[in-house]
């Protein structure tokens, strides 16, 4: 019997403009994601048609993105490559991807290991991620699968993650031949309702030690911490990406190039290939300033072994730990 084994879990993507509908409406039936009073019969009703409204406005800007999300080929891509590294088994679950689940929780009930490492591609911990992963697991699972997981919560500060996020955003601005006095970073992470922090979420707080960490390495150039994606009604982090882009002379104070930073994403998907490059940085130049946006880590060689240096040191939890009661 192997002693252990590896789950990386992310949020999943639409791999085809047929799957748009059916990730949406998993995501937003998902009340870790989207809190309602409602019944969940009455929530999967009403947020059941927001998503078939929404996959139709937003099957464009997929075309736009080659018909689909890469962040599915990503996970699976590092699953394979964290198995060569670690010499164990690894499988990669995708949240929101329903037509993976029932090939997922075969494969998974079918390991093994005396205990079973799950690793979030979430650095900051929210309910809304990592914590609706739990839930799902917790409920699709057998209570003995369950004991055998031991999680890495998060890992906002571990200098791994901040080390290749570093050399991420060094490797761009070099290559670009920019100069840091030029430059204003502006690191934008998927927003999250007020009210979910005001709850107890670690999100904000979580978010704030990694931008303290990463910026570090960038003394010379000016930097904000800013939140997009904003879905809904109701107070959302702040400042929102939106707004500091309409305001990017003031913010900007002086420098001449903006360089986006998605610093809760590991994985480039429709907020940074869409969202910040269709949406946000054309604002910018309407502003006459020059805008960029850093790729997310993605399949870079440094992310896989700092997901290796992470799994070594990190301090385990459970699974309850991280649902929301």
């Amino acid at each position: 019997m192997d002693q252990i084994a590896y789950l990386l879990v992310n949020f999943g993507g639409p791999r085809t403009l047929q799957e748009i509908e059916p990730f949406l409406r998993s995501l937003l039936t998902d009340k870790d994601v989207v809190r309602t009073r409602l019944p969940q019969v009455f929530h999967n009703y009403l947020f059941g048609r927001v998503a078939k409204r929404r996959a139709g406005k937003i099957a464009q800007d997929y075309v736009k993105l080659g018909g689909g999300s890469p962040i599915w080929s990503d996970t699976e891509y590092l699953a394979a490559e964290l198995r060569k590294k670690l010499h164990a088994p690894v499988l990669a679950f995708h949240r929101y991807l329903p037509s993976t689940h029932k090939n997922f929780l075969e494969e998974f009930h079918a390991m093994s290991s005396q205990e079973i490492c799950v690793f979030p591609l979430f650095p900051q911990f929210t309910y809304a991620t990592t914590g609706s992963v739990a839930r799902f697991l917790e409920q699709h699972c057998s209570k003995k699968l369950i004991q055998k997981m031991r999680w890495v919560k998060s890992y906002p500060a571990h200098p791994a993650y901040v080390g290749a996020m570093q050399r991420t955003v060094r490797d761009f601005i070099d290559n670009r031949g920019l100069q840091e006095e030029e430059i204003f970073l502006i690191f934008s992470a998927h927003g999250l309702p007020k009210e979910f922090v005001q709850k107890g979420d670690l999100y904000e707080y979580e978010c704030r030690l990694s931008y303290q960490a990463i910026i570090q390495a960038f003394p010379k150039t000016h930097s904000l911490l800013c939140y997009q994606s904003k879905f809904g009604r109701g107070e959302w982090l702040r400042p929102y990406t939106e707004d500091v882009c309409h305001e990017i002379v003031k913010k900007a104070q002086g420098r001449r190039y903006c360089v986006f930073v998605p610093i809760s994403f590991t994985s480039d998907h429709i907020e940074t290939l869409f969202e910040v490059e269709e949406q946000y940085m054309p604002i910018i130049i309407k502003h006459g300033l020059y805008p960029f946006r850093t790729p997310a880590l993605n399949r870079r060689p440094d992310w896989i072994e700092a997901i290796v240096h992470i799994l070594s040191d990190a301090t385990p939890c459970t699974t309850s730990m991280l649902i929301r009661s």
